[in-house]
């Protein structure tokens, strides 16, 4: 029972203020075997559905979780998946519906019938190069999981920057609320639409580029010394923070 159905009750009477405190400590937390808390209330304490961050996880820890979220809600993402993971969360096919990103970098799983409401603003993404594509998917992901719709294009980086002028004017037209601009290598795109539009930017470094300041080094760096105001960073890779954020954004402009 969700945190809202239980008030309700207590509003119309259904239960005491005594059943409804109690309920409320113990809905909040479920056990998932010995290694895990599934924290019921997050989502609607947060506003962000439920994430299972996987790298580090067990193929087996990942299934167990994902099916005991999957009992309590309706989608749930499987962020920095490995092939072994897959493997696993397959199983699953049978009962639920499954969207890997590009190289099965994330997996939502949803059930058969559900579809993301999309109504809440709108969420451009920018990324340099196709190297990019996999983590801004990821944001593009939980975006829209949390009622945003999500438009991105790819391969704009500055190493020929003409190719960036048409797909901002684009957006420009779309009424965005925020745009993401992922980027790897020395980071510059933030920079350069930052400079060019008057609405949030958020840096997403990448972990491409190699030698002296490469897995995204270079490009964190690089974003954080931006010289164009309006603009903020989160850490390499972090696509996840990134769409959570620029969703949070977006949902308040639209109010």
């Amino acid at each position: 029972m969700s945190k809202r159905e239980i008030l309700e009750k207590l509003v119309s009477g259904e239960i005491s203020l005594e059943e409804a405190e109690e309920r409320l400590s113990s809905n909040q937390i479920e056990l998932v075997g010995d290694f895990a808390r599934y924290d019921l209330l997050r989502e609607e304490r947060t506003g962000i559905p439920e994430i299972i961050y996987s790298e580090t996880k067990s193929p087996e820890a990942v299934y167990s979780i994902a099916k005991k979220v999957l009992e309590k809600k309706p989608i749930v993402l499987l962020s920095r998946i490995r092939e072994e993971h897959v493997k696993e969360i397959q199983k699953l096919a049978d009962y639920y519906k499954l969207e890997y990103g590009t190289n099965k970098h994330f997996c939502r799983i949803m059930h058969k019938d559900f579809r993301p409401k999309i109504d809440e603003g709108k969420i451009g993404i920018i990324t340099a190069g196709t190297s990019d594509i996999p983590v801004a998917e990821e944001a593009k992901a939980i975006a829209e999981m949390m009622g945003c719709e999500a438009i991105i294009f790819n391969d704009v980086g500055v190493a020929g920057i003409h190719r960036l002028f048409e797909p901002l004017q684009k957006l420009k037209k779309e009424n965005i609320d925020v745009l993401i601009v992922a980027a790897g290598m020395e980071g510059a795109l933030p920079t350069v639409v930052a400079g060019l539009v008057d609405i949030p930017v958020i840096g997403l470094p990448i972990s491409t580029g190699y030698g002296y300041g490469g897995k995204g080094q270079a490009a964190l760096m690089s974003m954080l010394q931006s010289c164009a105001l309006g603009l903020a960073v989160v850490n390499i890779d972090g696509g996840i923070s990134a769409g959570a954020i620029a969703a949070k954004i977006a949902k308040k402009r639209c109010k």
